[in-house]
């Protein structure tokens, strides 16, 4: 990570959101009700120094333990807090001191307005590259989130691999992030200004792919996107062509996911229950699943659900005894020409 000029952009250029320069760092403002409700309870300079691109609230967060990769002023470390609970814990790891001493600063008021006998906050001063650094047991949260910041690291493929460390079995990395169409020029990567925008250090989707599936995160999927715009004319030249998104991935690990998503012949059904989804589970972009509905899966999806936190919410049917090839509409097909031919007009 190019530590000075990003602590020196978050820590004395950027004093509040209204500072920055695109909409990379904004949260869009068509956000869930109950987001907005954990967000009116979070006190106002710690949202004034928000810099965040997505909404990192993951379903059936009750009791569990998360960590909060480049935490910043404490915004969704805050915000998670509620959804954690009193049994709960949400450890915010930053390395830009002036953000950490504003998250700090509030802790007290926060645990007040919670109803909380003692916080449910920590914040840990660090780089997300050298997690290994910082006093956290491996396999020891359920789930690790981060907004906007991976893009800000160097090394991103350690932050991954730290990250995979970090988690339980069936735990998940669900975090909002920044991505870019192709691989970006040194004179984009080395900007300072780009680079404290979110843009310049954003990944090409495909390698950011092969970087999760590499630090052991065999099938990600995408939760959800949107287009970035660039209306500051001298920003938009230095950018050319490039175009960008910000998107929201969930990483699970469970042992032995298939890199393609392959057809077992299961299904499952969600019984309802999970917090503020009483009749839809969404899963990812392509899976938003009824309540009640006999819902076809792929292997992959079929484990994801049954070794996370998520499986009480659901009945299984099926297991792995029979493979019937490539999960229809998955993105991956029968390589052979002569495949598609063969079904539509078999041999007399």
């Amino acid at each position: 990570m190019n530590a000075p000029v990003i602590q020196d952009y978050y820590g004395r250029v950027l004093q509040g959101s209204q500072d920055l320069k695109t909409s990379a760092c904004c949260t869009p403002d068509d956000m869930p009700a109950h987001v907005k409700a954990l967000l009116s309870n979070v006190h106002e300079e710690v949202l004034a120094r928000y810099y965040g691109c997505g909404l990192i609230a993951p379903e059936k967060l009750d009791g569990a333990r998360v960590l909060d990769l480049g935490c910043g002023s404490g915004r969704d470390v805050y915000a998670l807090a509620q959804l954690v609970g009193p049994e709960g814990q949400v450890v915010g790891v930053d390395f830009t001191e002036a953000q950490l001493t504003v998250a700090r600063a509030h802790q007290a008021w926060h645990r007040e307005r919670f109803g909380h006998a003692r916080s449910n906050v920590r914040f840990l001063e660090g780089d997300i590259e050298a997690l290994q650094r910082l006093d956290l047991e491996p396999a020891s949260f359920d789930v690790i989130v981060s907004n906007c910041v991976v893009n800000l690291a160097g090394d991103k493929r350690a932050v991954l691999e730290g990250a995979f460390r970090l988690l339980k079995p069936g735990g998940e990395f669900y975090f909002s992030d920044v991505y870019a169409d192709r691989r970006l020029p040194e004179a984009v990567r080395s900007d300072p200004v780009l680079l404290g925008e979110c843009l310049g250090g954003a990944l090409y989707w495909h390698d950011f792919l092969d970087l999760a599936k590499a630090a052991g995160f065999a099938d990600p999927r995408l939760v959800e996107d949107r287009t970035l715009t660039v209306e500051d004319p001298e920003l938009a030249r230095r950018l050319g062509q490039a175009r960008f998104w910000s998107a929201t991935y969930r990483l699970f690990k469970v042992e032995g996911l298939e890199t393609v998503c392959e057809d077992y012949g299961q299904a499952v059904v969600y019984r309802g229950g999970a917090p503020f989804s009483p009749d839809l589970f969404v899963l990812d972009a392509h899976h938003r699943i009824e309540r009640g509905r006999i819902f076809p899966v792929c292997g992959n999806t079929w484990r994801m659900l049954k070794e996370s936190r998520f499986a009480p919410f659901f009945d299984f049917v099926g297991d792995f005894s029979t493979h019937y090839g490539v999960f229809e509409g998955c993105g991956t097909a029968t390589p052979f020409a002569s495949a598609a031919a063969s079904a539509a007009a078999p041999c007399c």
